[in-house]
């Protein structure tokens, strides 16, 4: 099994997302956390030094690779708010049209602020990015 470079660390969230700066951060990712906890019901927990993540899965593929990993969540960097809610599978281009002002990447949404997109199409993202990913792969709360 491959070694993954981003795992839970025990880190302090609260903590964490309370020192995040500039200070729009710090807030946003507050925000951010009391909306994945609600859309999730999965406590948040430190994935590296700077992702907060809510839930994990469990992954074998075909070559036989493996490893577990965030189900879903966030990293409140100093660029963007790093959003970890597109798992590749499905397209979701439907609700993104309706999100708001973002770009994206590989398996991340950024935004620059929380208040450039809409927080309920938001939550409809976690949800269904979430329900897409549990049917591939089991997800345990964390």
């Amino acid at each position: 099994m491959s070694q993954a470079n981003t795992f839970p660390t025990g880190a302090d969230v609260t903590a964490f997302l309370n020192a995040a700066t500039p200070e729009r951060r710090r807030i946003d990712g507050l925000a951010l956390d009391r909306l994945f906890q609600s859309v999730t019901g999965f406590q948040p927990q430190m994935w590296g030094p700077s992702i907060v993540g809510y839930g994990r899965y469990a992954y074998r593929y075909a070559s036989g690779r493996e490893g577990s990993f965030l189900a879903t969540g966030f990293s409140p960097r100093k660029s963007a708010l790093s959003i970890y809610i597109l798992p590749g599978y499905a397209d979701f281009s439907q609700i993104l049209t309706r999100l708001g002002k973002h770009k994206t990447g590989k398996s991340c949404l950024y935004i620059n602020r929380l208040t450039d997109v809409d927080t309920n199409v938001l939550a409809e993202l976690i949800r269904v990015g979430l329900d897409d990913l549990a049917t591939r792969w089991r997800i345990d709360p964390t």
